[in-house]
């Protein structure tokens, strides 16, 4: 092959490997800052304005939270998952625990909630939130669905829960990620990595666990793995058989395992 041919080949790969990085480049940039849209998906409440609501207290924000009022010491908050408008679990949660006060916190920006959700941001509103209601109620049940199960993991190894039920939980945000999106270095481009795992071995209360069969978002092996960073005898694991992910609070099981685990 001639000089000049060899020259023009070498050159034309030169311009594709630099085309290639500079697109995987500008692909890198663009999940690291709209990272955020792919993990948040707010939703407006359901509710009407007749639902009673609570206003939290925090400087930057209005966050709201949907509440059904009991005197007495139990008390049960609640964190959705990152599509979920948790309003709609009142009903139901006010039938299964009737002798509960029910907290059923929006992050900001879903249900009215001001502001931007982060997971600093919401694990501050979790904790303002349980300070609050831990004026008035002493023994409280912290819940969480998906993304709140790493919200409500990490409140419960900071404040005193009396019990902790883990729905459909995952052991990182970040390994889910990377297995969502291997080609991208998620681990050095993530923000919020709510990494659940790190907390569990600091909690000391009964938890329970809660898995759905046919889950098609959060591997079983992400949920096990969680399990076993919690101290022995700590947490129990159980699995609600034909459900899948989104599926899994039309179960009848679901709010009996949920009652057992309070």
């Amino acid at each position: 092959m001639p000089p000049t041919n060899v020259s023009r080949m070498s050159r034309t790969l030169v311009s594709l490997v630099v085309i290639v990085a500079a697109l995987y480049l500008v692909l890198c940039v663009a999940l690291f800052v709209f990272q955020r849209a792919l993990i948040y998906f707010p939703q407006p409440r359901a509710l009407d304005a007749s639902a009673a609501l609570l206003t939290l207290s925090v400087d930057d924000a209005q966050v709201l939270v949907t509440v059904r009022p009991r005197d007495g010491a139990e008390a049960l908050i609640y964190f959705g998952g990152n599509a979920e408008d948790v309003s709609r679990n009142l009903p139901g949660f006010a039938r299964a625990f009737p002798d509960h006060a029910l907290y059923l916190m929006h992050y900001r920006g879903y249900g009215g909630s001001s502001g931007s959700p982060s997971e600093e941001a919401i694990q501050r509103d979790a904790l303002a939130l349980f300070d609050q209601v831990y004026a008035t109620h002493r023994h409280i049940a912290v819940v969480g669905r998906s993304l709140g199960s790493g919200v409500a993991v990490r409140l419960a190894s900071q404040r005193p829960a009396a019990r902790l039920v883990l729905i459909t939980p995952y052991n990182s945000l970040a390994e889910l990620g990377a297995r969502l999106y291997p080609m991208f270095p998620v681990k050095w481009l993530l923000k919020d990595n709510f990494d659940s795992w790190k907390y569990a071995a600091r909690i000391t209360v009964p938890t329970l666990l809660i898995a759905a069969e046919h889950d098609e978002v959060i591997p079983r092996s992400s949920t096990e793995q969680l399990y076993r960073h919690f101290a022995d005898g700590v947490a129990t694991i159980r699995v609600i058989p034909g459900v899948g992910h989104n599926s899994i609070s039309e179960s009848p099981d679901y709010l009996k395992l949920l009652n057992s685990g309070l």
